[in-house]
């Protein structure tokens, strides 16, 4: 089985990240996504917010197959160790892709025993606008002793920070912006 990791700060879910678990639903078997601190960022929500809006977001999407599910439980903020929850939820015998975002590639060797997650899963890098996929970044990809899969996708140029800024609620899918709403969520 084919799985992809989908680790994501999602403070809030945009519809950007909507549109990157649409194009995972569609070439992987199993998707799952939760909401982690990344230790290179500040977050304004708890996880579990961020978790339910996950939820809904998920919820609102018209998906051909039910194979993009919250694993709460894979929750951590270095990626080793949601993997290793994902390896004793499924087992060794998967393909493990770890999904990030373009913007993520120069925090990568930095990351918590980042030779050891290489060697087990494969990176899905996703495009995003204004952070171009560069041949150093993908050779120090490969100087760890990783392998990669540039996805045929572009995240729309939407960002969480973005709507934390602006307060543009045409960037958040509809159940997302009710659960903001009723939890009075992102106010300052």
């Amino acid at each position: 089985m084919n799985i992809a990791l989908f680790g994501t700060s999602a403070d809030p879910p945009t519809t950007a990240h909507q549109a990157i678990l649409q194009w995972l639903a569609e070439h992987y078997d199993q998707v799952s996504v939760w909401a982690a601190d990344n230790p290179f960022k500040a977050h304004q929500t708890s996880l579990a917010h961020r978790l339910a809006m996950l939820r809904h977001l998920i919820a609102a999407m018209n998906l051909p197959r039910s194979n993009v599910q919250v694993y709460e439980q894979f929750s951590d903020r270095r990626s080793l160790i949601s993997l290793q929850r994902a390896k004793a939820w499924w087992g060794e015998d998967q393909d493990y892709s770890l999904v990030i975002g373009s913007d993520l590639m120069s925090q990568i060797p930095r990351w918590y025993q980042i030779e050891k997650l290489l060697s087990a899963v494969t990176l899905v890098i996703v495009p995003r606008s204004g952070h171009p996929i560069t041949d150093p970044a993908l050779a120090k990809i490969r100087q760890l002793g990783g392998d990669y899969r540039l996805a045929e996708t572009e995240a729309p140029a939407i960002s969480s920070t973005g709507y934390r800024v602006s307060k543009d609620q045409t960037v958040l899918p509809a159940p997302v912006t009710a659960y903001i709403h009723q939890q009075k969520l992102y106010l300052s």
